[in-house]
């Protein structure tokens, strides 16, 4: 159940996210489609080929292609609605999809008995494998990539999941709500990872 509930979580937080920034880059109406479904469902792709998985799996989950349909059409038919909202809430619906495909995804490579290193490279590229297919599609730098923390909670989901810290359903949807929180405080505070810029001085 657990599982089935994350997907869902994930698919519409990440078919909103590409729906509506293919929006903001002046997409016709295939190019938001085309970039929600990728979006919601590009991690997983990734996922399935480095662990072993046909992606011919994706097409199995029709229930999460349709929600994903229909989180699309909502954006589509309702943009000023939403899009009023989204310079509030977008970073938000991205922490969700993020915290829901990284536990998701490490469930899936540690169902699989696949080792530690496994199941934390599942979670995150679940997690953000979409979101960077996304940002790339519509010309932008990877949310992924910015010095604002973000991959490095996916890898405390797979991590949690891979050493059997998480395992009932209290605890996977505890590791949730606690992911998504420290994401949402991540870019609220501008809290950064360490860099080194190359940039000749003066």
């Amino acid at each position: 159940m657990t599982w089935e509930v994350l997907s869902i979580i994930g698919t519409i937080a990440f078919a909103v996210s590409g729906a509506i920034i293919a929006m903001e880059e002046e997409y016709d109406i295939l190019g938001v489609y085309i970039l929600g479904i990728v979006t919601a469902f590009g991690g997983g792709a990734i996922r399935n080929l480095l662990i072993g998985v046909p992606v011919s799996a994706l097409w199995e989950q029709g229930m999460l292609f349709q929600i994903a349909l229909l989180a699309i059409t909502a954006v589509f038919m309702f943009p000023n609605n939403l899009l009023k909202h989204w310079r509030r809430w977008g970073n938000f619906f991205d922490a969700v999809g993020l915290s829901a495909f990284a536990i998701q995804g490490a469930l899936y490579a540690s169902e699989m008995g696949h080792p530690l290193s496994a199941v934390i490279v599942a979670a995150v590229l679940t997690g953000s494998g979409g979101g960077m297919i996304r940002d790339l599609l519509a010309g932008r730098k990877p949310l992924v990539l910015r010095s604002e923390i973000y991959a490095v909670w996916a890898v405390m989901c797979g991590a949690a999941v891979g050493l059997d810290i998480t395992n009932s359903a209290f605890e996977l949807y505890t590791l949730f709500i606690l992911t998504t929180s420290l994401r949402v405080l991540s870019y609220l505070y501008k809290w950064r990872l360490p860099n080194r810029s190359l940039r000749a001085e003066g």
